[in-house]
């Protein structure tokens, strides 16, 4: 998989994609994640992106004929699967679309940044809008980071145990059950006995109560809308 991001400051995600899992992910040639400084394609002698908003207001706007520019020329290079615009008011992010996401070749993502974009490039050129939550961020690197992050890991072959990320919370609309590790007794805290027991299917089952449980009690919502 391919992702383009274009940030006007994308220096701010070379740490995330630098370490761990997506480090791992790009070693292995399993993700390819290409930083675009937007600034690039500036306009002028001061590479302008962004300026005034028509009728007044507060805040700055990414002009459109920067982005455009670079949006064309890497659709001139390839086929991209999805425009992504990273922004407060797009669709919560949720695992379905990160699992559907995952099943795509290239993506192209714009962070967002100031007071936002020129309309005309949301109408013009982006397929999803996609928001991490219900606040504003400086800029939408951060979220862009989050969305890599949480396609990149699904990528058949960048898990050590690619059957890992089936049983995350929200894959079955239910939170991921408690889970324990050495020692089994600390201070008097015991593990539930059951782990030790060997027997996978009463394990199973546990575990499926625990995370209905666990939802029931955490994040009733998420059993509403199932």
């Amino acid at each position: 998989m391919r992702i383009d991001i274009i940030s006007a400051v994308p220096s701010l995600m070379e740490s995330p994609f630098s370490h761990s899992i997506m480090q791992r992910a790009q070693d292995k040639g399993l993700l390819e994640i290409v930083l675009h400084d937007l600034r690039d394609y500036g306009l002028g002698k001061h590479k302008q992106i962004d300026d005034y908003q028509f009728g007044g207001g507060a805040g700055m706007v990414m002009m459109i004929e920067p982005i455009a520019t670079i949006i064309e020329q890497l659709k001139a290079e390839r086929n991209y699967d999805e425009i992504i615009y990273m922004t407060p008011d797009g669709k919560r992010l949720e695992q379905k679309q990160c699992n559907y996401l995952s099943l795509k070749q290239n993506l192209i993502i714009l962070c967002g940044h100031y007071k936002g974009v020129d309309q005309r490039v949301r109408d013009l050129y982006i397929t999803q809008e996609i928001s991490i939550g219900d606040f504003v961020l400086s800029g939408g690197e951060l979220a862009a980071a989050v969305l890599v992050d949480s396609i990149g890991r699904l990528l058949p072959g960048v898990l050590n145990d690619e059957s890992s990320a089936l049983f995350d919370s929200f894959q079955d609309d239910l939170l991921a059950p408690p889970v324990y590790t050495r020692p089994a007794d600390y201070q008097g805290h015991k593990i539930p006995a059951i782990l030790l027991s060997g027997h996978k299917k009463k394990i199973d089952d546990w575990r499926d109560e625990q995370a209905y449980l666990r939802t029931q009690k955490l994040r009733p919502d998420l059993l509403d809308e199932s």
